[in-house]
């Protein structure tokens, strides 16, 4: 891990820092977009760009977010940095699970699907073990359940 990745780590548990990253989120997409998602999270921690589908607009969203892999899949969590409502990103899969990904350069079709019970906590670990702030954004949530969501790739339609 490179020393500037340790140091994000580190200073991920404090309120400032999410309030901050919050702000560059928007900075991140379009660095995401531009480089087909082969930058995300301006390259210290793995990270895709999700898009789903928006709950009320019906338009897509996209968002930077940092996954672990998990077999052939991606876990991603719902974390917003510790705030006290849910990401929309995690609503509009709750409403629509079928979303894309961009990551490492590559765009992939995925289902997700929302975990639960001894699997979340398994993949919760895995995580904290990845964004060891993800425990101190739990406190900060407030009890909000933080939603872990497993993102499966799904095969493209056969063109007939």
């Amino acid at each position: 891990m490179s020393t500037l990745g340790s140091l994000t780590r580190r200073l991920g548990h404090q309120k400032w820092f999410a309030a901050t990253m919050r702000l560059l989120v928007p900075a991140d997409r379009l660095v995401g977009r531009l480089t087909k998602g082969r930058v995300v999270a301006f390259g210290l921690i793995p990270s895709l760009v999700i898009t789903t589908t928006g709950r009320r607009s019906g338009k897509p969203r996209s968002n930077p977010l940092l996954y672990v892999p998990d077999g052939d899949g991606y876990v991603v969590i719902g974390s917003n940095w510790g705030q006290q409502h849910q990401p929309a990103w995690s609503l509009n899969l709750l409403a629509q699970p079928a979303a894309e990904i961009d990551v490492k350069g590559r765009r992939i079709p995925v289902h997700a699907e929302l975990i639960t019970g001894e699997e979340r906590e398994r993949l919760f670990a895995r995580l904290v073990d990845e964004w060891p702030a993800y425990r101190t954004y739990v406190e900060r949530a407030g009890g909000r359940e933080i939603r872990v969501f497993r993102l499966v790739p799904v095969d493209a339609p056969d063109p007939a």
